[in-house]
């Protein structure tokens, strides 16, 4: 009589009670332990899968988490800063339209006088010599070119908006005042300009002069514009800015020229690169020194 076992403990059964398996009970006993064999070993497979798998996407997550950290590096006083890998300045819309030049409804006496007192509280920060201050002519145009580490700077001056400040400004030229000095504020955003002019790099230093305002109502601000810093009312020296794109700006600035076509090509570069993060942070309208450096290394008079 065969006995139907299919209980994995059959063949022990067997053997306490006394009867012995067919060889076809053995082959069906083996059959079944290999299956059984199989199925375990498929079940161990696929937990192990599971496992990699946990441990792969642990691995991700890991490295992700290391990648975002290294994005973004503390700097020392705590803030965070772009770290190198990810300084590329966001792209800024920079008109390519130049602004109407403004003019004088009246012309002013030519030949005019000027006068550039002494600033005692606020020392040269580079040694300079005043310029004079009689007979200055208030008509024409002085082409001037600045070279500079970024490239050449080829400016005009207009005597008719500012005979004073374009005496100033090439008597500092010829004197050597600009080379070695660098641009120290960029902006970007609202007021698109480069500011230079100051030896100090900080925004405060000047020629140990001061002179006068050259305003007028009619001022206006825009691409190709060069117009003087100030701290307030007739307080200007030395330090410029050139405007490259937009200027909301009352007529508070003495206009003094304009930059050619060329000069313009080199500051959009500039302004392309963006600011230096390390020193936006450190102003309170996130202007700063520009990435890409701007070093006078002299300068010409061309006519």
């Amino acid at each position: 009589m065969a006995i139907d076992c299919r209980h994995p403990m059959c063949h022990v059964e067997w053997i306490l009670e006394g009867q012995v398996p067919t060889n076809q009970q053995r082959r069906e006993a083996a059959k079944r332990k290999l299956e059984r064999q199989m199925v375990r070993r498929q079940q161990a497979l696929k937990r192990r899968r599971i496992v990699q798998a946990g441990v792969t996407v642990a691995a991700v997550i890991v490295i992700a988490g290391v990648v975002v950290y290294f994005q973004v590096v503390k700097s020392d006083d705590g803030s965070a800063t772009a770290s190198p890998s990810s300084s590329a300045a966001p792209p800024i819309d920079i008109p390519t339209q130049r602004v109407v030049e403004a003019k004088r409804s009246t012309p002013l006496p030519n030949p005019t006088t000027c006068e550039y007192p002494a600033t005692p509280d606020r020392p040269a920060a580079k040694p300079a010599n005043p310029p004079q201050t009689a007979n200055i002519p208030s008509t024409g145009e002085v082409n001037v070119t600045l070279s500079s580490t970024a490239g050449n700077l080829p400016l005009t001056l207009d005597r008719s908006l500012a005979p004073c400040t374009v005496n100033s400004f090439v008597s500092l030229l010829q004197q050597g005042y600009f080379t070695g000095t660098s641009c120290h504020r960029l902006s970007t955003e609202g007021l698109q300009m480069l500011q230079c002019g100051d030896p100090a790099g900080t925004g405060k230093g000047g020629p140990g002069y001061s002179f006068k305002d050259e305003t007028f109502p009619e001022l206006t601000y825009g691409r190709g514009v060069l117009a003087m810093a100030n701290a307030g009312p007739d307080t200007n020296g030395s330090q410029f800015f050139m405007v490259y794109g937009d200027a909301q700006l009352p007529p508070n600035y003495t206009v003094f020229g304009s930059i050619t076509d060329a000069g313009l090509q080199v500051l959009d570069k500039v302004a392309r690169a963006g600011i230096d993060p390390a020193s936006a942070a450190q102003s309170a309208d996130g202007t700063g020194a520009p990435n890409t450096p701007v070093t006078f290394t002299g300068g010409t008079v061309d006519n």
